[in-house]
């Protein structure tokens, strides 16, 4: 109630739609405090990058992070080429990840291996930093001028942690 009159979040945070990344719990934070933008996958889109734009320019935000997630459902189909109806232009957001981890990869790359999952996860919160300050002016400039930070984590449900990643 005492958050109906006005809201001064710290940060934004783009995050999976996975019921098991409760974000504001994971940071524990209370109603008001962030800005969640969620969508499978934790990836860029317009909408997601419109409302990035909104916290951080109109509202105020000084920090953006991108949380990945092990285990990410929308990675594994990913992995697994999943085409089916609106989640395959979904699931493409996913891809130039994938595709720079298989440059490297050794093993089987599937869905099943947790390593091979993981390594796209890390990468997929990594490019998608990298997209929001290609598409958006208003970010880029914001983060030049040292007004807002872009940071990345992965969120480990094991053991209900975030790691921070360093260079994004």
């Amino acid at each position: 109630r005492k958050a109906v009159r006005g809201q001064y979040p710290k940060a934004v945070i783009l995050s999976c739609v996975d019921s098991r990344v409760p974000v504001e719990d994971v940071f524990d934070q209370g109603i008001g405090d962030i800005f969640v933008a969620r969508v499978a996958g934790n990836v860029v889109n317009k909408d997601i990058l419109g409302s990035i734009e909104y916290a951080t320019k109109v509202a105020g935000v000084k920090v953006v992070m991108i949380l990945g997630h092990e285990s990410c459902g929308a990675v594994k189909a990913a992995v697994d080429d999943v085409k089916l109806g609106l989640i395959t232009q979904l699931l493409a957001k996913i891809k130039p990840a994938i595709n720079q981890v298989k440059k490297t990869f050794k093993g089987d790359f599937s869905s099943k291996n947790f390593n091979a999952v993981k390594k796209v996860c890390h990468s997929n919160v990594i490019l998608n930093a990298q997209r929001i300050r290609k598409e958006s002016k208003i970010i880029n400039e914001l983060e030049k001028s040292n007004k807002i930070k872009i940071i990345g984590g992965i969120y480990s449900m094991e053991t209900g942690k975030v790691d921070f990643i360093e260079k994004i």
